[in-house]
């Protein structure tokens, strides 16, 4: 059967809509603290701003998240690259930033994962005291840290979960500087809450990150890692291969959202939901409308 040419055209471009459609669904994940709840609304925002259909899936462990991504149940989130590195890729030599950024890059890319253009933020795990508490102690550092508990000080450490149990977290950190908290003195707690229990006196050892935006506000000091243990951690849109090859304009899209972060900047944003108690959605707006983004 011979059909009308206007009807080619029609069946033709209808396809052709179809097909661009289908390439601008994308999901967006994000972890289950502050600042990556931020960096989801804020990516699913601006996507949307850029005619995508997203769905965001926010508040995951990492764990899940990740596997979520490999599963192809998320397409697009923003992760660390120390913790590509040592936590799913397993490479424990010390790498300076930019060849921890290329190897995961690398090992990533080999499972279909692609890292775009890091950020300038850095949100490496470390360690914060009261900073009167610390004065008090001469406490400056991790090894300053170390001496005062080796040599009989009972202090107690606020740790999330993920901190406790990762490769570069607590027990191999203990190692590296020859000393232990005891497992009587760890408490365990969601990552929000180790700064608050810190602040009100329950402990006097908090993990943390460095972009935390309550470090300021609450007036403490983080810990010098004198001995370079904690891998960095420069924040990175990762985005599946397949979806990348079917939005080809992701890329410098994304490129551009990450070129506006550094450590003050996620600090600062940060320190609008923790302190300020503004929301999230918010906060992500109020970013992109003044980097002109949105």
């Amino acid at each position: 059967m011979k059909f009308p040419k206007l009807f080619v055209c029609f069946s033709v471009a209808l396809s052709i809509l179809s097909s661009q459609a289908y390439a601008k669904e994308i999901s967006v994940g994000g972890k289950n603290f502050t600042e990556q709840l931020i960096l989801s609304s804020m990516t699913t925002q601006y996507l949307e701003d850029k005619g995508y259909d997203v769905q965001e899936r926010s508040g995951m462990g990492t764990a899940v998240l990740r596997n979520a991504q490999e599963n192809g149940q998320v397409d697009l989130y923003w992760e660390y690259t120390g913790t590509s590195l040592i936590s799913y890729n397993k490479v424990t030599e010390k790498l300076s930033p930019e060849k921890a950024y290329q190897r995961v890059k690398q090992l990533d890319g080999e499972k279909g994962l692609i890292w775009l253009s890091p950020s300038e933020a850095n949100n490496t795990y470390a360690l914060a005291m009261r900073k009167k508490h610390a004065k008090e102690l001469g406490i400056n550092t991790i090894s300053d840290l170390a001496r005062a508990i080796n040599s009989g000080e009972k202090l107690v450490l606020a740790s999330n979960a993920t901190f406790y149990a990762r490769d570069d977290g607590l027990r191999p950190m203990q190692k590296k500087y020859g000393f232990e908290f005891g497992r009587k003195n760890i408490k365990r707690m969601d990552q929000g809450l180790t700064l608050p229990s810190l602040d009100s006196g329950e402990v006097d050892v908090a993990m943390t990150t460095a972009t935390n935006g309550r470090i300021p506000a609450l007036d403490l000091t983080v810990l010098e890692d004198d001995k370079d243990f904690f891998p960095d951690y420069a924040l990175t849109p990762v985005v599946r291969e397949e979806i990348l090859e079917a939005n080809p304009e992701l890329e410098a899209q994304m490129n551009e959202l990450s070129a506006k972060l550094n450590d003050n900047v996620m600090a600062g944003l940060n320190s609008q939901v923790d302190v300020d108690r503004k929301s999230v959605e918010q906060v992500a707006e109020d970013f992109l409308k003044e980097h002109g983004l949105k």
